[in-house]
Parts: structure tokens; sequence; C-alpha cells
């Protein structure tokens, strides 16, 4: 397993031929495509010290988008954002970075998609404070939603009022995996998030020019680290799709004991083909 020293990202290197840390990654490009890697989320204690080399908590976005491309923002599954949060978000990342936001839970788990418009423009108007730098949105669907196509096509439909940024979807109950929800998401080019945890099966559909990947954690979900074969494994999948033209976003959400931003950090040195 390869181990992969976090470096502060408080630290900046400044010697000859190392990146500084704290100047703004840029996006993969391999073919028309382009690779987002990141975290979901940024706000975890247990990171302060290792991660954030002791840094206040103000400071830890802003640390982030130094390290990585992108980031999902996760807090806004539990609870909406004002307008100005996002555009403080927004206003602490430099030009090239960007964000996924993960939806609100109130259309996917306590509706499940039934009447879905109103809860996506509100949505829609509180996030446009992120601008242009809002790439995606995902939509998490709780376990115990089974296939319903019926209640898919609406949501698929609805989404037209919010065309700007793309869409992915997490399925986690293996009824949805099949051709006829396959093809709904390619007629409104909704991606599938392929999402790797051991608490729920992972469907690997590509259903648009968008690829949407969560890492929770393969061994134990949100709290076990990716070997070096895996990453090494993700980062071909990366570059096979980047090359074919999609963009690629890939957050690890296996937060515990600092695995996700080690992690992301580096997946972002093996995909472009780098050792």
């Amino acid at each position: 397993m390869h181990r992969f020293a976090a470096t502060p990202l408080a630290r900046s290197q400044t010697r000859a031929g190392r990146r500084d840390q704290t100047a703004p990654m840029e996006a993969i490009e391999s073919g028309d495509g382009r690779a987002f890697i990141g975290t979901s989320g940024w706000t975890y204690e247990s990171w302060r010290n290792d991660f954030y080399g002791g840094r206040p908590a103000a400071e830890w976005l802003r640390l982030c988008a130094a390290r990585f491309t992108a980031i999902e923002i996760n807090a806004t599954h539990y609870r909406l954002q004002s307008v100005e949060t996002f555009r403080r978000w927004r206003d602490q990342t430099p030009p090239g970075f960007r964000f996924a936001l993960k939806a609100h839970r109130y259309l996917t788990h306590n509706r499940k998609l039934d009447d879905p418009l109103p809860a996506i423009r509100l949505e829609r108007d509180r996030a446009a404070g992120l601008g242009e730098k809002l790439a995606a949105v995902l939509w998490q669907l709780p376990s115990n939603f089974h296939r319903n196509l019926g209640r898919l096509e609406g949501f698929a439909r609805a989404l037209r009022a919010w065309r700007r940024p793309r869409h992915a979807i997490e399925f986690r109950h293996p009824s949805w995996f099949d051709e006829e929800v396959a093809a709904c998401l390619r007629a409104h080019r909704i991606a599938v998030c392929q999402s790797d945890a051991a608490d729920w099966p992972l469907w690997d559909a590509v259903t648009t020019d968008l690829v949407y990947v969560r890492l929770h954690g393969h061994e134990r979900t949100y709290a076990s680290s990716y070997p070096e074969a895996a990453l090494r494994a993700w980062a071909r999948k990366v570059r096979h799709w980047t090359g074919e033209g999609r963009d690629v976003h890939v957050y690890f959400d296996n937060d515990a004991c600092g695995f996700a931003p080690r992690n992301a950090a580096r997946l972002l040195t093996l995909a472009p083909g780098r050792r």
C-alpha cells in the first residue's frame, strides 16, 4: 500500500523544482475532457493538524482550493445555505476552481422526487451565488428508495429549469441499475454517480459526457483509505474518460483519519499519468 504523507497546506514549498502549495491547482485536461478531483466537504476537525497544519477553520476552504481542482459541498445536503454564503465560498477560491453541490435531502429523501420543480428552483436560486464556479449538482437517493421510473422521468424533465450546471444522480438501491433508467438519463444528459462503498453497490454506467465518482471507502465506508493499486486503477479510468472527451469529477468521502485529502492528492498526481 502506498503511504502518502499528508503535508500541511500551510507550509508552502519554495525549493527549486517544487510547486508552491498555496498556488491554485488547474483541472487536468486530456483530449477534450477535464478532470476535477477533490474531497467531499472540507470542515473536518480531524484534518486540522495533519492536513491544515493547525491553521484556523476560516482558512480551510482556501487551503483546499490550493491543493485540489474542485470540491464537493456536502453540508448543503443537510442545511440550505444562503446566497451570501455561496458568494463567500466563491470568492475564497481561485478562478479555475470548481464546486459540485450535493443537493438538499428534502426532495430526494423526504419527497422521493415527487413534485420536484419547487425544490429545484429553490436550490438553483440560492446556489446562484457560486456563479460559473458551480460545475455539477449531485442528487443522492436513499438506499430505501426503489426504482420508480415515473418519478425519475418527472425529475429529469424538471431539471430543465436548472440547465447551467450538470447533474448526477447517486442511486443506492440496485433496482435502479437497468437499461430503462440508463436510457432516461442519456436522454436528459444526466450522469450516473459511480459510488464506491462497502455498504451499497456501485453502478458503473456512463450515460453522458459527464462522469461523476464518489469514493466513500471500499473496505469500510467513510473509514478506509484507498491503497495505491486502487488509486492507480481509478487514475486509468479518469484518463480513459477524459480521453473520450468527458468531464470527470472525483470526490473522496472517506473523511476519517484524513484519508480523503491524502487519497485525493495522490490521485491528482496519478491521473495525468505521472508516477
